[in-house]
């Protein structure tokens, strides 16, 4: 079986340093999150590892990674750019993407603008929320998210984000499935990144439009992923918006919105056949 130790690695972009993992042996998979760094993808990456080369990374200003202006806000356009850089150190495409949450969003903003780089992009619950029919009314709920961490900070915000997003606890899920339950050393980390979050990604990634013509002419497969048992959350909702304007249906993937880190072998299996399987196009 192949080592699925990570090696460490660092790249050199502009105006930032991005840290970056490798492990396994095989076709090059690209997992990315956002603000979710390399250490949340590491079950997923190790149960792959024995089929693909996997890479998983921490985007600029998040984790092992820096930029050098930290006062400016982080677009999914300028994280989209860092990775097709990263991909060029890599080799260059096309290679296979699997993005979670804001790192979905930043996959899409990929394809968009390097459309020959991605064999397949699986975007798992994106939180393109431009593209639901009450946009208007979720983005004045992230605004009074942003205003009360400009007021209170990050630990009055965060219950807020929870709540309005249904990441607390999805609807109709059952009082004992399986939930995410950080370490000590996970939490330290999520504190250092809820300020950034906050400040500079939750607003650029939410209110990141899709260019849908530009995904459908694309090379690119892309295929949109939900929670099994996220139903009702604003990131599933988003999902189906997003798979409904591409003109496909949404994949299930085990568990909630991070049910990959809940159930990493079952995920992997899930995310195998969909990357094996044939197009439909």
């Amino acid at each position: 079986m192949p080592d699925s130790n990570p090696s460490a690695h660092a790249l050199d972009v502009p105006g930032a340093r991005l840290y970056y993992e490798r492990r396994g042996t095989g076709p090059l998979l690209l997992m990315i999150g956002s603000p979710m760094d390399h250490t949340g993808f590491a079950g997923l990456a190790s149960a792959l590892a024995g089929d693909y080369t996997v890479v998983t990374y921490d985007p600029r200003c998040i984790g092992n990674s820096s930029r050098e202006d930290t006062s400016q806000d982080v677009t999914p356009d300028q994280q989209a750019d860092d990775v097709h850089r990263l991909l060029s150190a890599l080799g260059g495409g096309p290679a296979s993407v699997f993005g979670s949450s804001g790192g979905a969003t930043v996959g899409l903003a990929l394809v968009t603008a390097h459309p020959g780089e991605i064999r397949t992009l699986v975007a798992h619950e994106p939180p393109v929320v431009e593209l639901l029919p009450n946009s208007a009314q979720v983005r004045a709920q992230f605004e009074d998210i942003y205003d009360t961490y400009r007021a209170d900070g990050a630990e009055k915000a965060w219950p807020m984000f929870l709540a309005h997003t249904g990441l607390a606890g999805a609807p109709g899920q059952e009082a004992d499935a399986p939930r995410w339950q950080p370490s000590p050393e996970e939490m330290a980390r999520m504190r250092a990144t809820n300020e950034t979050f906050f400040e500079h990604l939750l607003r650029p990634t939410t209110y990141y439009r899709p260019d849908i013509e530009a995904l459908r002419a694309a090379p690119t497969r892309i295929v949109v992923a939900r929670g099994a048992t996220s139903a009702g959350t604003l990131p599933n909702r988003t999902a189906v918006a997003l798979a409904d304007q591409l003109g496909t249906t949404a994949v299930d993937f085990p568990g909630d919105h991070v049910g990959f880190m809940m159930s990493p072998e079952q995920s992997g299996r899930v995310l195998h056949r969909v990357l094996t399987e044939t197009p439909s196009r």
